[in-house]
């Protein structure tokens, strides 16, 4: 690839390794676009991941149907890696085509836009076939493995399994696929769906040692990061989960105003100078 990183997005990138190999937990909230990025980083966050969910929000869409195009990804992860000096990984989804060389040259543009991260789904954007066959969804890692070699810079890899949150809750496929994903060479393992300790624990010990992401703030799932971190869990995303509640807020607020004819939801408000002060 004939791109050379800026020390700014190398020093990113080490530290964003370092986040993955020093003792402890983290989070990487989600935010959605630059604004609620600076925010997060305000608020002391160490790295950020984009929400593909956030984002086709944001943009009148819906998500996991492949509505969001790759050129709008990039551009709204270059905003967000332009509005922060901490690293940004990014929700590539399934690196926007099946062939596993396109998922390398997703991972090549990801790494072009300053991001220091990304993940890889294995999902076909299919409502009627959701999950990509085991062997291919392995092929497309090896893939993203070998784009992410290529770069002259730490970029990690998080591969995805995603059949539980797609209508098939087999656990067992799930950690042979994440097995399969580490084998590989992917950096982090994450399986949006599984909420139970036990079923953490399963998790964690198949892969180790290698990384295992965990998504919270998801309905049916109370854990505290101290719990996750017993547990084995490195790192907790949050997903679409502070898109939605930003969302939730300003629905339940027009919703008063148009039903009510009040105007209470105002007294729950952050003051205008508070977040004015922030993009000063």
């Amino acid at each position: 690839m004939d791109f050379q990183p800026d020390s700014s997005q190398l020093a990113k990138a080490e530290i964003f390794k370092n986040l993955h190999q020093r003792p402890g937990i983290f989070v990487v909230p989600n935010p959605w676009d630059a604004g609620s990025a600076k925010m997060l980083q305000s608020i002391g966050f160490e790295a950020l991941a984009t929400t593909s969910a956030g984002l086709a929000f944001s943009l009148a869409k819906s998500d996991g149907q492949g509505s969001v195009t790759l050129r709008e990804t990039l551009e709204n992860a270059r905003s967000i890696v332009s509005a922060v000096n901490i690293p940004v990984s990014a929700d590539l989804e399934n690196g926007y085509g099946i062939d596993p060389q396109v998922c390398a040259e997703t991972i090549f543009l990801a790494a072009r836009a300053g991001l220091v991260g990304g993940s890889i789904e294995d999902t076909t954007g299919r409502p009627d076939d959701p999950i990509l066959p085991f062997d291919l969804s392995v092929e497309r890692v090896k893939a993203a493995v070998n784009a992410v070699n290529n770069l002259s810079f730490p970029f990690m890899l998080t591969a995805r399994a995603e059949n539980l949150i797609y209508g098939k809750p087999d656990l067992k496929d799930t950690i042979r696929r994440l097995v399969a994903f580490a084998d590989a060479g992917a950096d982090v393992l994450f399986a949006p769906g599984i909420k139970t300790p036990a079923e953490i624990a399963m998790v964690v010990k198949a892969v180790a040692p290698r990384p295992v992401n965990v998504v919270m703030g998801l309905s049916n799932c109370d854990l505290s990061l101290t719990q996750l971190q017993d547990l084995g869990v490195k790192r907790v995303s949050l997903g679409s989960s502070l898109a939605r509640a930003a969302f939730g807020a300003f629905i339940n607020a027009a919703k008063e105003v148009s039903g009510e004819g009040t105007f209470n939801f105002a007294g729950n408000t952050i003051a205008y100078t508070e977040i004015n002060n922030l993009f000063k």
